[in-house]
């Protein structure tokens, strides 16, 4: 292998290395913050908890929260392409074009993913009023998400 080529797979591992640990860390959703009115009260919070799990689980069912998956591999496209781009213009200027735009796709890519991992964290609009609809349904009332 080539100095060039060791060099770019080290900063390839290390990057997606870096940049699976904070999509691990912003797995947790939010999730529906509820008003103790009194069917909270009545039911208690073990069992509002368990209708909001299957509020979540109908939405995720019935499709409100797709297309998560595919922005987040299109903002890593992007950020690849667009780190690849930049740092391969600086590259031809300095006459490392090749590794720049390697190290630059890789680090693109790497923080593409970790701003769409960290977005996807927040609930679709379509997921949070299905989500909403089906706790008011039960009784309950939603106040935020946290």
């Amino acid at each position: 292998m080539t100095v060039i080529t060791q060099r770019w797979l080290s900063v390839l591992g290390v990057t997606f290395f870096v940049a699976l640990s904070v999509v691990g860390c912003a797995s947790s959703a939010k999730r529906p913050i509820l008003y103790p009115n009194d069917h909270y009260g009545a039911v208690g919070a073990g069992v509002a908890q368990q209708d909001i799990d299957d509020c979540m689980r109908q939405a995720r069912a019935f499709g409100a929260d797709a297309g998560r998956g595919e922005a987040i591999a299109g903002g890593t496209l992007a950020g690849a392409l667009i780190g690849g781009a930049t740092a391969g213009a600086w590259g031809a200027v300095r006459g490392d074009a090749a590794e720049r735009a390697l190290a630059g796709a890789a680090a693109g890519g790497a923080g593409g993913l970790t701003r769409g991992a960290l977005r996807s964290r927040e609930p679709s609009s379509t997921f949070r009023n299905f989500v909403q609809r089906c706790l008011s349904e039960r009784g309950y009332d939603v106040i935020g998400w946290r």
